[in-house]
């Protein structure tokens, strides 16, 4: 597959690494993220995804290798980040803790200091709650008053680690309506994760992250579709629809009363029913099924996923 245009690319990386001692965090690291994507950054915890973004956003210096984000023209400046969760100070309110933050921005305006804190509060649907204490904001609310802070300036990427990590569901369906939004108006998200239900509600690129490589990158529906689908049959001859099943399919078993196999691509589901018809098998249910997004993942990575959020 040909490499897509740097042009065409939020962030790019090439061979980046980070060691920690004679441990490799991050080895040879090559991401391809398309401008305008949701791209959701994926693996367990531990897998390298934290030490990665902090790499991209010059927190830490790498051991070897080179990112560019936004072809490296005012990147910082156009690149908002939420990175292991807000820190503000709670007896302020939203809007005083954002006005804070903007006067440490020496390339801001101070004239218009007002209008960004409000415009961003806004933005992430905290305009009600802008006079009320940071302590008295629920863990949602505290989330997109970080986002809030990420948004200050005009950005055209937003970099967020975890951001809905510890949110009850009200809070997390908030966050994932606010990337939805900003996506919308063009911002590329660059998403890390570790919960499945975030990357097939929002997502519409991956990387996959296991023990600091990544094992796999793309499309999520090119992810989902690389999985050979299988067919469940339904029957009362079992044992003759395994038979005729083995003609055509591979890995066939008896699950359950049910007859499965994995189906080739130039198998047609079709003909699987019209061979077991043919063969006098009755057919009292079929079904082609494809992996759950979880066993794509462990496949991958050999550990499990939290499919929760």
């Amino acid at each position: 597959m040909a490499a897509p245009r740097a042009d065409a690319l939020a962030i790019v990386t090439a061979g980046l690494t980070k060691r920690f001692g004679r441990t490799d965090a991050v080895r040879d690291l090559d991401l391809h993220v398309p401008s305008g994507s949701v791209y959701g950054f994926l693996g367990p915890n531990g897998s390298g995804k934290t030490t990665t973004i902090r790499m991209l956003l010059g927190l830490v210096f790498p051991t070897a290798g080179r990112a560019t984000l936004l072809d490296g023209t005012r990147a910082l400046e156009r690149t908002g980040a939420l990175v292991e969760g807000p820190a503000f100070h709670p007896y302020l309110s939203g809007t005083a803790n954002l006005v804070r933050l903007d006067a440490a921005d020496r390339t801001a305006d101070p004239r218009t200091t007002r209008q960004r804190v409000g415009a961003a509060l806004d933005r992430v649907g905290l305009t009600p709650a802008a006079g009320k204490r940071y302590r008295a904001y629920s863990l949602g609310m505290r989330q997109r008053l970080g986002i809030a802070a990420a948004l200050l300036r005009p950005r055209d990427l937003l970099v967020l680690d975890e951001p809905t990590n510890g949110l009850d569901p009200q809070g997390t369906r908030e966050i994932r309506t606010l990337i939805g939004e900003l996506a919308a108006d063009g911002v590329t998200v660059f998403l890390s994760t570790h919960l499945l239900g975030e990357v097939q509600q929002v997502c519409t690129d991956v990387g996959v992250m296991s023990a600091g490589r990544l094992v796999w990158q793309g499309a999520l529906a090119d992810l989902v579709a690389r999985q050979t689908p299988r067919v469940r049959v339904r029957t009362a001859q079992p044992h003759d629809a395994a038979r005729v099943l083995g003609r055509l399919a591979s890995d066939v078993q008896v699950v359950d009363g049910d007859v499965v196999g994995a189906l080739p691509d130039d198998v047609e589901p079709e003909a699987v029913v019209a061979a077991l018809v043919a063969d006098g098998v009755g057919v009292r249910g079929f079904a082609v099924e494809r992996a759950a997004l979880e066993d794509v993942f462990v496949d991958l990575t050999g550990e499990g996923f939290d499919v929760s959020g």
